[in-house]
């Protein structure tokens, strides 16, 4: 029985066009930048998000850690949502690698800074407090999608202010599809651009960091000093460049089984669906049934993120196709008709 995994979009698998795509990468050593396929990738999201370059590095958390190392510096502080990416899942790195204070603010449920918050948080001149340097948002945020007014709104704040404003665009092609807009139309509004490649697009590894060549030069040099420097890495390049001409359209499909588990979910007693956004469901289930349920789905070949919280985040992808959606309704409606 093939297993349906809805713990993440990060456990997908290359397909075998991708890993064809793979092994037949021309490669050199990117440390001296002479990779040619890494260069490629490099290019090409720098060119289609409208920034001047980019940088290919291992992971998201390495890009909006470089990303905050090369727009502050040491005693400068970034504002940034109490439930962003950034600040609560990335271990603190800004802070502990970087001297660079976070500034959280509680974000409105859609995953927005309020901007009568963020301007209030902006710190004066003066010796007592960090620099404010930086606005740092997030799209999608727990799936969610951040209104393309309120980006022109953020952006315009910031300037007005004289910050930088960076974004954490892990899956910003999830956004960019649900918003039926280019990518480009939502990452014009940031100085920097985090994009992961790994997720719903389905790459093994990687993540770009696009922006100026100023910001991006600085960005290169502490990826040198975090130890993110690779040789030959176009292999991985190639799965990257694969994934955006082949699976960006498709993530409407991701946000189409989304939607048809949580109303199979919905039509359950027992469960309740507090939300679907993009490729992710939110369901909350009664905690003294977690661990029963958790072993109830993987008898049935299928995996969630289950922990001691009652709600799970159930997150479609590549792998999960419309028969995998059906097992896991099935598999969750059988469990909650057992009292």
């Amino acid at each position: 029985m093939t297993p349906v995994d809805l713990r993440s979009d990060t456990v997908t698998r290359p397909t075998d066009a991708m890993r064809e795509a793979m092994r037949a990468a021309d490669v050199g050593d990117d440390v001296y930048g002479e990779d040619p396929t890494v260069d490629a990738l490099q290019r090409r999201l720098a060119d289609d998000l409208g920034f001047e370059a980019g940088l290919f590095v291992p992971s998201g958390t390495q890009s909006n850690l470089l990303a905050l190392l090369a727009h502050c510096e040491r005693g400068d502080e970034y504002l940034v949502g109490m439930d962003a990416h950034t600040y609560k899942f990335e271990g603190g790195g800004a802070a502990v690698l970087g001297s660079i204070q976070p500034q959280p603010i509680v974000q409105a449920d859609d995953g927005s800074l309020p901007l009568d918050r963020v301007a209030a948080a902006i710190k004066p001149i003066d010796p007592h407090f960090a620099r404010t340097r930086l606005l740092a948002l997030e799209n999608t945020w727990h799936g969610r999608t951040l209104p393309l007014d309120y980006l022109r709104q953020a952006s315009a704040l910031a300037r007005d202010r004289g910050l930088g404003i960076h974004l954490d665009g892990a899956r910003l092609f999830n956004a960019a599809v649900a918003c039926d807009v280019p990518a480009r139309e939502i990452a014009r509004h940031f100085d920097t651009v985090s994009v992961c490649l790994s997720k719903g697009l389905g790459a093994p590894v990687g993540s770009v960091l696009v922006g100026p060549h100023a910001l991006i030069g600085k960005a290169r040099r502490w990826r040198k000093v975090c130890g993110g420097g690779w040789r030959q890495a176009g292999m991985l390049a190639a799965a990257c460049l694969h994934a955006l001409d082949h699976h960006v359209d498709r993530l409407a499909d991701d946000h189409a089984r989304a939607a048809r588990l949580a109303q199979r979910l919905a039509d359950i007693d027992g469960p309740t669906v507090l939300g679907q956004h993009t490729n992710m469901v939110f369901v909350d289930v009664p905690v003294d049934r977690l661990r029963a349920l958790d072993a109830h789905l993987r008898d049935a070949g299928i995996r969630i993120s289950i922990g001691t919280l009652p709600t799970l985040r159930l997150v479609t992808h590549l792998d999960v196709d419309d028969a995998g959606i059906e097992r896991t309704a099935d598999a969750f409606a059988r469990f909650f008709a057992t009292r």
